[in-house]
């Protein structure tokens, strides 16, 4: 079984995000030892950011690419064969400015790939990606929660929820943290309720 694990937060060890994501693995990894991890820390190495200069990269002859080029596009092709390549994905995702990390963005626009993780046709679209596991594990400063006045602009889980759906994934399984900058106290419970509910979620994830 193959895992991959992403995090995106840009506060390193004083992230929420990150130490729920990693309980989720850490219980995965318990309950199935022959588990293959692999690791994307999006803020030490963002992936490639989508631009016309690697659009038109791609339509060069591999020889005609500069040395920055045939990097960028390798390591475009890498996030996608990583992603279709695993069985359960773990994903630490903060609320940045009522959405998602601009690297997270980016990791995702490799993934949006026609003819891989989705198709078009007559009946409309066809998500490909389908089969996975997929555990988000959320972090938010303030209260943002369906019965919250501030829901409707929650862009980061709700966008996140969309985008896999669309490439064949309905079924996202969230741990949220909310309200983690009303105090230390509280950030303390969020981050400890949210800590044991993701050791909880991945205990439940049995190899097949």
């Amino acid at each position: 079984m193959n895992l991959l694990h992403i995090d995106s937060s840009i506060l390193g060890d004083h992230s929420v995000s990150r130490k729920v994501s990693a309980a989720a693995v850490v219980a995965i990894v318990a309950a199935n030892p022959g588990v293959k991890v692999t690791y994307r820390d999006l803020d030490a190495a963002p992936a490639p950011h989508q631009s016309g200069a690697l659009l038109a990269a791609r339509l060069l002859d591999p020889g005609a690419r500069s040395a920055d080029q045939a990097r960028d596009i390798t390591e475009a092709d890498a996030v996608l064969d990583e992603f279709l390549a695993a069985d359960i994905v773990v994903i630490g995702a903060p609320m940045y400015n009522f959405g998602i990390p601009s690297t997270l963005k980016s990791w995702i626009d490799h993934l949006a790939i026609a003819g891989k993780t989705f198709s078009y046709s007559e009946a409309g679209v066809q998500g490909l990606a389908g089969g996975k596991r997929l555990i988000l594990a959320s972090s938010r400063g303030g209260f943002y929660g369906a019965d919250s006045p501030m829901a409707a602009v929650q862009h980061q889980e709700s966008y996140l929820r969309d985008f896999f759906r669309f490439i064949g994934i309905p079924d996202v399984e969230v741990v949220s943290a909310e309200g983690v900058n009303y105090g230390p106290d509280h950030k303390q419970k969020a981050l400890d309720g949210a800590v044991a509910e993701a050791a909880n979620l991945g205990r439940a994830l049995q190899a097949a």
